[in-house]
């Protein structure tokens, strides 16, 4: 007869297995799902929650969980018994029937955004806004058991994180990152690129960049999505990008920072396959590796001298005359709407607006009907122009039809993580201009591994850093660097 703790790791195998499959649905919907297929994904889709949400919280883990002998057990099945309880604890106080509820409103809601967003019509979204936000209020209040809502939905992210010490992080953040912005954007701007890009050069292009980061295609595949997003984990890792015919960027280095997403499921340790270390350990720790690829590598001037050739053979002349101008270019400071085309001064203003309505709307302090006016209003008080359709305002991000409340906030979190770990790879890798330079991303790519992708979720989200880097998590290094970097290119 099994023991306990093997009796539990047969069970939460076939839950991940189970996860995986629900995730390749969400991928389906995303890409390829035909749009008359929405209402009838939606009733899969919550009919496989249902039964996720049945094994998560299935009694016989409790007694499992009270019957294992944890000293019997080594570091990694410790972990693997922490992270059980804490599921099983956080599934169990949420009602069957609010899951799957959830599920099916959630699956639906996202055809209703994505056609909201193509007619900019704001109303048309509001209904089922409203009733997500109700039902993830209702899960809030499940999971907090009397404390705060909010924190209790974060934690579905990034694990233990609080949203006041979040505030605390952001507060740090903001004073420097204003400043810094409007010193540059006070002096002439970099020239930008020019003229149209074919969409089928850019998609050879990303896949080529993907390779080069060390996505595995073997066990992956590019597409194209209205949202880029990362899939799946272990042997089966998606990711998605999209194109436009005057901005190749928005291609290029969407690809590589959902090519750090993918890599980090991909080179998590196989033997945790199936288990609940086989995925990364929080959604912040995932945007540090999605960053790092993206601006600390993929945006450096050593790197781009490399990319300014690879567009040139893709491209032709595209009005930058050589490697520096076309470093200024992919690091130009611009005013823009868009969060996921935002430079890396002004990306973490864009979190921060968000973070603070979404607080107000699970608060009950802002009212999902009041939240185009709140989000047009904090928008041109934050960067100084009007917000002038919804697309490029309360529209432009999946995250709330999808229920992802508690999310954003680990994009900024993600960026501090990505600060402290580039200073360490720095540190470690003195010559690693050299190998950029040639388009080498190996020496870099295999430090990230080794130190934090291949743990998945061994430690805490915290401990993974500061066992990287040898120090405390600290939004300094990211600070220092783009004082740095944006100070050199501007002339501050």
């Amino acid at each position: 007869m099994m023991n306990a703790y093997d009796a539990l790791m047969a069970h939460q195998r076939q839950t991940e297995a189970l996860a995986q499959v629900a995730g390749r649905l969400a991928w389906d919907q995303e890409t390829v799902m035909p749009r008359g297929a929405a209402e009838q994904r939606a009733e899969e889709s919550a009919a496989l929650q249902a039964v996720l949400h049945a094994r998560r919280s299935d009694p016989r883990l409790g007694e499992w969980l009270a019957a294992v002998d944890e000293g019997a057990l080594d570091a990694e099945a410790r972990a693997n018994l922490r992270l059980i309880r804490r599921s099983f604890e956080r599934v169990s106080r949420v009602p069957e029937a609010l899951a799957t509820a959830l599920a099916r409103l959630t699956s639906r809601a996202q055809g209703q955004w994505a056609e909201a967003r193509g007619n900019e019509d704001v109303a048309a979204f509001v209904p089922v806004l409203e009733e997500i936000v109700a039902l993830k209020r209702e899960k809030g209040a499940a999971l907090a058991d009397g404390g705060d809502v909010y924190d209790a939905l974060l934690d579905d992210y990034e694990p233990e994180a609080k949203a006041a010490e979040l505030q605390a992080m952001f507060d740090a953040l903001r004073p420097r990152l204003v400043a810094l912005r409007e010193a540059a954007l006070a002096e002439a701007p970099p020239a930008g690129v020019t003229g149209t890009f074919d969409e089928q050069a850019q998609m050879k292009l990303a896949r080529k960049l993907a390779r080069v980061f060390g996505y595995d295609m073997t066990r992956g595949r590019i597409d194209k999505a209205v949202h880029p997003f990362s899939s799946g984990s272990f042997n089966d890792v998606r990711i998605t990008t999209r194109t436009s015919p005057t901005d190749p960027f928005n291609c290029l280095y969407s690809t590589i920072h959902e090519t750090g997403h993918a890599c980090y499921e991909q080179n998590i340790d196989q033997a945790h396959g199936f288990t609940p270390l086989g995925q990364g350990v929080s959604m912040g720790v995932h945007e540090s590796q999605s960053r790092i690829y993206e601006n600390q590598l993929g945006r450096s001037r050593a790197f781009t001298g490399w990319l300014y050739s690879e567009m040139r053979d893709a491209f032709g002349d595209f009005g930058i005359a050589d490697e520096d101008a076309f470093y200024r270019a992919v690091n130009r400071l611009h005013n823009g709407f868009i969060r996921t085309e935002a430079d890396e001064v002004q990306y973490n203003l864009h979190v921060m607006l968000r973070f603070d309505l979404e607080r107000q709307m699970i608060a009950g302090e802002l009212a999902v009907s009041d939240l185009e006016e709140a989000w047009n209003a904090r928008f041109e008080a934050d960067f100084g122009f009007a917000v002038d359709r919804p697309s490029n305002g309360c529209l432009q991000d999946v995250h709330w039809s999808v229920g992802l409340f508690g999310y954003f906030p680990t994009y900024s979190l993600g960026n501090v993580y990505a600060g402290c770990l580039h200073a360490a790879l720095r540190a470690a890798l003195p010559d690693l201009d050299l190998h950029l330079a040639r388009g080498d991303l190996a020496p870099a790519t295999d430090w990230l591994r080794d130190n934090v992708q291949r743990h998945g979720g061994l430690y805490r989200p915290r401990e993974v850093i500061e066992k990287a880097t040898g120090g405390e998590v600290s939004e300094a290094p990211l600070l220092d660097y783009v004082e740095a970097k944006f100070g050199a290119i501007y002339g501050l």
